[in-house]
């Protein structure tokens, strides 16, 4: 098995992947919710995930990752510390006390970062969390997630010139796990009725 088929299986054995009836914070309803950030409480989980960006991460060029909190902060440090590459990160408020740093992290104007979160429906967040970083001088080309939820996100960046890269796509995601029998035939159709 394969390293995407067996962490699809296993962000499903550990809840990430949950089927019902989900607001998203793009605000679509969904019947698939992924919640990665259950994945701070499966220490070997997220070592694999963070491995699994590292190896998603091969050529591409950048000086170091951006993740974007909340859910992003921990898998971009796991892939960070496979790197041994250094992270930053754009807070979602700047500070209005101590340094009042709108980035958190060493860092230097001209250097290129990788952005990096859990997810990506739309491309609304990502434009969000780039926004701070080339204002401070940083060069951002491409964004890499886990899990592309294949709802519009990669077209969304490249009207801005971004390339979206991914570990998994949420089609793979859900052709594994039908594969492997952990979902049934009906919650697949669903969900993919649900895409097209």
């Amino acid at each position: 098995m394969k390293e995407p088929a067996l962490l699809a299986n296993q962000l499903f054995d550990t809840g990430c992947v949950k089927f019902g009836t989900f607001t998203l914070k793009s605000g679509l309803t969904s019947p698939i919710y992924i919640d990665l950030r259950l994945l701070v409480s499966r220490p070997s989980l997220l070592r694999q995930v963070g491995r699994a960006l590292a190896e998603a991460a091969q050529g591409l060029s950048f000086d170091r990752i951006a993740a974007i909190p909340y859910a992003g902060l921990p898998i971009g440090v796991a892939m960070a510390m496979a790197l041994d590459c250094p992270l930053i990160y754009p807070r979602r408020e700047a500070k209005a006390h101590g340094t009042r740093q709108a980035i958190e992290g060493a860092f230097e104007a001209g250097e290129t970062a990788l952005l990096v979160d859990d997810l990506i429906t739309r491309g609304d967040s990502k434009l969000e969390a780039i926004a701070p970083l080339e204002e401070a001088g940083l060069v951002v080309r491409d964004v890499l997630v886990l899990l592309d939820r294949e709802q519009g996100g990669a077209d969304d960046l490249a009207r801005h010139g971004y390339r979206l890269h991914a570990v998994l796509c949420l089609t793979e995601l859900l052709k594994q796990l039908v594969s492997s029998e952990r979902i049934t035939t009906a919650q697949y159709d669903a969900v993919m009725n649900y895409l097209v």
